[in-house]
């Protein structure tokens, strides 16, 4: 079994590779994002947090562009994200998980994570239809790098079994390996520790730090667990009613009197 190892690590002190600049978010007169900004870092874990309804899902949805923002601007690489459709949001190196799992629950692991390599395959139909020799070779790469994903996460031994009879905790892992198969350059998980028990959430804080740190990926968490988020983020921004609270270390972010305001309430509640 993966052993948990939860210090936080370090982050590239480079120029941005995420900014998010002043965004906000209308719904008819209700106000979900106000004017938030941060940065994100190549390399590093930043954990999103905030009491419920605090704005930390429609934030994610604007970065996968899912949501619009009424103002403000999204910059990956320096370049705004937001003229482009959700569809194509994965051929920029942005992958998501959800909190909710969303996978083919009739289809296998195998095809599940298939589905992920999409995203960076210019597809010829009449080369895959005639087998032509681009073609296989483009299949064989294709297979391989889904094996070795497979392996990394340990679901070979689940690969040919359908998703819907798989434990919940595995369920998750498999859409993770889905994103994983997209090449992403972000990482954007929502809720990964949502549903785990105990071992569970800290084998997964491992394994977000091992994402990083092997394959260079860069990752954004939305999570209410705050032990998996001040023990594996480098930078954590905490968000209430839409607005930015803090931002900081965990530690400073942990500390901060808005923060634990917002947690624990006043002595005057």
């Amino acid at each position: 079994m993966m052993q948990a190892q939860l210090a936080p690590g370090r982050a590239s002190s480079a120029a941005p590779l995420l900014a998010v600049r002043d965004v906000s978010v209308v719904f008819g007169g209700i106000i979900a994002l106000n004017g938030v900004s941060f940065d994100m870092k190549q390399g590093q874990i930043l954990g999103l947090i905030g009491p419920n309804g605090a704005g930390k899902t429609t934030l994610f949805n604007c970065l996968s562009r899912l949501y619009q923002p009424s103002n403000g601007d999204i910059l990956m690489e320096g370049v705004s994200i937001l003229k482009r459709p959700a569809y194509r949001i994965a051929e920029i190196g942005i992958g998501r998980t959800f909190q909710n799992v969303a996978l083919f629950p009739n289809m296998s692991v195998l095809d599940n994570v298939r589905v992920g390599t999409h995203a960076r395959t210019n597809g010829d139909i009449i080369s895959d239809s005639l087998r032509l020799p681009r073609s296989t070779q483009v299949e064989a790469a294709l297979n391989a790098k889904v094996a070795e994903i497979l392996g990394y996460l340990d679901l070979t031994a689940v690969a040919h079994a359908p998703v819907s009879g798989l434990p919940f905790g595995t369920q998750k892992r498999v859409e993770l390996a889905r994103a994983l198969a997209a090449d992403p350059k972000i990482l954007l998980l929502d809720e990964p520790a949502g549903g785990l028990n105990h071992e569970e959430v800290y084998v997964l804080g491992d394994l977000i730090r091992r994402i990083r740190d092997d394959r260079g990926i860069t990752v954004l968490l939305v999570e209410h667990h705050m032990g998996l988020v001040m023990s594996i983020a480098d930078h954590v921004v905490a968000l209430n009613f839409g607005r930015k609270l803090a931002e900081g270390t965990p530690a400073q972010v942990q500390s901060d009197p808005d923060v634990i305001k917002a947690y624990l309430g006043s002595k005057d509640q």
